[in-house]
């Protein structure tokens, strides 16, 4: 891994948070991720499952954590599974954990290899009368390909038929959108590695650039601050590109006059952040553009100090949309009319607005949270308005990744990223 190791008390808090919301007598398994084919010999690269990297650390393929609190053998009550390593596969594949270093990353004491797996589980499951299963339940998923939990699964119940079923993720739901200090100390550090390339960037776009020459100076900034890369497919799009809000070809030059719609950021240990920033080719907004982008970042600072304990996601969406409609109507986009006579359901500010403000950020960039729940202090959230005007020829987003708090305003894991129009045409034209 490119990273540096994680302190595992990370891991050793999240496995005896989970672990206290289980029933009793129950045993949870959770399984990395496949190494997923293109064709031939080749593979993509390897992305660990998000909720078995969350309990334990462990960023490899072909492992699994066993769960079992209440297990009479104490040795049982956290086990891990790992492949078996060897002097072959070292040389071909590269180092993978041993025991010893599955303990020291993991913290779970009882370590197996995992062709062990079928003969402890089967001792396991006589104490167990439960099995807790990892389903993916995220509001956004819609997930076409089977995963190795999923095939696990099917094999656990067919051959397990008079266990009780539970579910893993309304707990993981709960406990992932709440980050530990360390959870937040590795994305204040993905955040960091984003401002980096965002700098880079600012200093090298000029009239005649592509869009993917722009991606390219990201990506290696991003690599050599010990990144893997983008957190998410990166968005460059330059001029009328921005009013496609999933524009990810990337393949546009950028002209004179334009403006760059940049939704980017790094990742950092499995941790995401999520950057979107608007800037001009030429590094001098004209009038309408900054007067437009001006409003945009009104709506962000607005929304952002209405992210409190307490507030409810469906409730703020709603008001943001005012502050948008505020800020529709100064600019002309809209008129008293459109606004008296709005669709409820479809306001009339969606016609340039039209996707949310703000959504859970962690391990995943659309990560886990219960969104009908009230917010809580540590809960990290996007602030992402933006107006879309095709008609004129641009689309304006900006977007931060902010941490509530007890008490006060969120605190802006990207706060030394520059927003502020003035502040980005100095360093664009210094």
């Amino acid at each position: 891994m490119k990273y540096d190791k994680i302190d595992p008390q990370l891991f050793i808090k999240n496995r005896k948070n989970f672990a206290s919301h289980m029933k009793p007598n129950s045993l949870a398994v959770f399984n990395s991720n496949d190494v997923y084919p293109i064709s031939a010999d080749s593979t993509m690269p390897f992305e660990q499952q998000r909720d078995l990297f969350y309990l334990s650390g462990v960023d490899q393929e072909a492992s699994v954590l066993m769960l079992f609190p209440d297990c009479p053998n104490e040795n049982f009550r956290e086990i891990l599974f790992v492949t078996e390593t060897n002097a072959h596969i070292a040389v071909w594949e590269g180092e993978k954990l041993t025991k010893k270093a599955a303990t020291d990353t993991s913290g779970v004491a009882t370590i197996y290899w995992l062709q062990d797996l079928e003969k402890v589980l089967f001792e396991m499951t006589s104490y167990a009368d439960t099995f807790y299963i990892n389903t993916n339940e995220h509001y956004r998923a819609n997930v076409e390909t089977e995963t190795r939990e999923d095939r696990f699964t099917k094999w656990l119940l067919a051959k397990y038929p008079a266990h009780s079923v539970a579910k893993s993720n309304p707990i993981l739901q709960r406990l992932r959108a709440v980050k530990d200090p360390i959870e937040l100390a590795l994305m204040q550090q993905a955040c960091d590695i984003t401002e980096k390339g965002f700098r880079r960037l600012l200093n090298f776009t000029k009239p005649g650039v592509w869009e993917y020459e722009i991606e390219a100076e990201l990506l290696h900034e991003f690599i050599r601050n010990r990144s893997k890369g983008f957190a998410y497919t990166p968005i460059i799009a330059a001029g009328n590109n921005a009013n496609v809000l999933h524009y990810i070809e990337n393949n546009r030059q950028c002209k004179n006059g334009d403006l760059i719609l940049l939704d980017v950021a790094a990742e950092y240990a499995n941790y995401s952040s999520d950057l979107t920033r608007t800037i001009p080719v030429s590094g001098k907004f004209s009038d309408r553009q900054k007067t437009v982008y001006n409003a945009v970042n009104r709506v962000k600072k607005e929304a952002t100090n209405m992210l409190l304990p307490g507030t409810l996601w469906k409730e703020y969406h709603v008001e943001v949309g005012k502050i948008m409609t505020s800020e529709l109507l100064k600019l002309g986009l809209l008129d008293k009319a459109d606004v008296q006579n709005e669709d409820k359901n479809w306001p009339a500010y969606k016609q340039y607005f039209m996707h949310g403000t703000s959504h859970h950020i962690g391990l995943d960039t659309h990560d886990y949270g219960l969104l009908h729940e009230p917010m809580q202090a540590n809960n990290v959230f996007t602030v992402e308005p933006g107006i879309y005007i095709p008609k004129e020829g641009f689309g304006i987003r900006l977007e931060d990744d902010v941490v509530i708090q007890e008490k006060g305003t969120p605190f802006n894991l990207m706060g030394n990223i520059p927003i502020e129009a003035d502040e980005i045409e100095e360093i664009m034209q210094g």
